[in-house]
């Protein structure tokens, strides 16, 4: 008999093993005063038949009422206007308005944003500029699909780190080409042969936030690169990708996962896109 859970769609959580492995689980949060929250273990999975079943509810993560349709990745239409976590600047950190006394949540804001963050240089689909709060590596890393990566600089807030991740991003890209990272295969890069051939180019953008926030804004930091493996045990040549709200039944078996994306034989399915999906797990 198949094991089953069921419960609402948290992101999946990952940690870095002895081996720089990546180990996954898929958080499942309780759907009723009934049911608790659970964890299935990704890895044990890979090479088995797993079906994922969309029971046909959306409930939001942050005030729990049920909503037709999922907004920034779990929360209803009202929270997504309210919430200083969905707001564009989240997207764009160099659009922080919290200097001016407009943060939609201020206390929310002085915890995640005006706290320290790094810029990073990765390795997802390509080259790419990326940016972070202190507490949340290596896990953005691997939210991103990066076979590698390195911190570069360390900033005392969010603003600055959009900052310097724009003038970084006139020379490189920031944004990662999911499907050619889930057919693996990208070449290692010499990140900090590249950090050192960018930082001239950015050096006049830097004088310029430093000349506004102080010398210790931002801080070149000289960290080593970090490798990352993903349990994979084949790559697809060609991506499609499942979506709940066409196709409630995702079955087959679990050829690994990276990123956020759950691989099957036929296709992929991104499990951060579904936050507050409830569906059944079968395995």
């Amino acid at each position: 008999m198949p094991i089953s859970a069921i419960g609402a769609i948290e992101k999946l959580t990952a940690q870095l093993d002895s081996n720089n492995l990546v180990q996954y689980q898929l958080p499942l949060a309780a759907i009723d005063e009934n049911s608790e929250h659970q964890s299935i273990a990704l890895n044990p999975l890979i090479g088995k038949e797993l079906t994922l079943t969309f029971q046909g509810k959306i409930a939001c993560k942050h005030c729990g009422k049920a909503t037709k349709k999922s907004y920034s990745q779990g929360f209803c239409y009202p929270c997504m206007i309210k919430l200083a976590q969905c707001d564009m600047c989240i997207m764009k950190p160099e659009s922080c308005h919290y200097h001016l006394g407009t943060c939609r949540e201020p206390q929310w804001g002085e915890q995640h944003c005006m706290v320290d963050h790094y810029v990073y240089l990765s390795n997802t689909s390509a080259l790419k500029v990326g940016i972070t709060r202190h507490t949340q590596l290596p896990t953005r890393w691997i939210d991103q699909g990066a076979t590698q990566a390195l911190a570069i600089f360390k900033v005392s807030t969010r603003l600055q780190s959009g900052l310097v991740e724009t003038a970084l991003a006139e020379y490189i890209g920031d944004k990662t080409n999911w499907r050619a990272m889930l057919k693996g295969g990208n070449e290692k890069i010499d990140l900090k042969a590249q950090a050192k051939l960018l930082m001239p180019k950015i050096s006049q953008r830097l004088d310029e936030i430093t000349l506004k926030f102080g010398e210790e804004a931002v801080q070149y930091l000289n960290e080593d690169i970090v490798e990352i493996e993903y349990p994979v045990s084949r790559y697809l040549t060609k991506i499609s990708s499942f979506n709940f709200d066409k196709t409630p039944i995702v079955s087959g078996i679990l050829l690994g996962i990276k990123g956020q994306y759950l691989i099957f034989e036929k296709g992929v399915i991104n499990m951060r896109k579904f936050s507050s999906y409830q569906i059944s797990v079968e395995y």
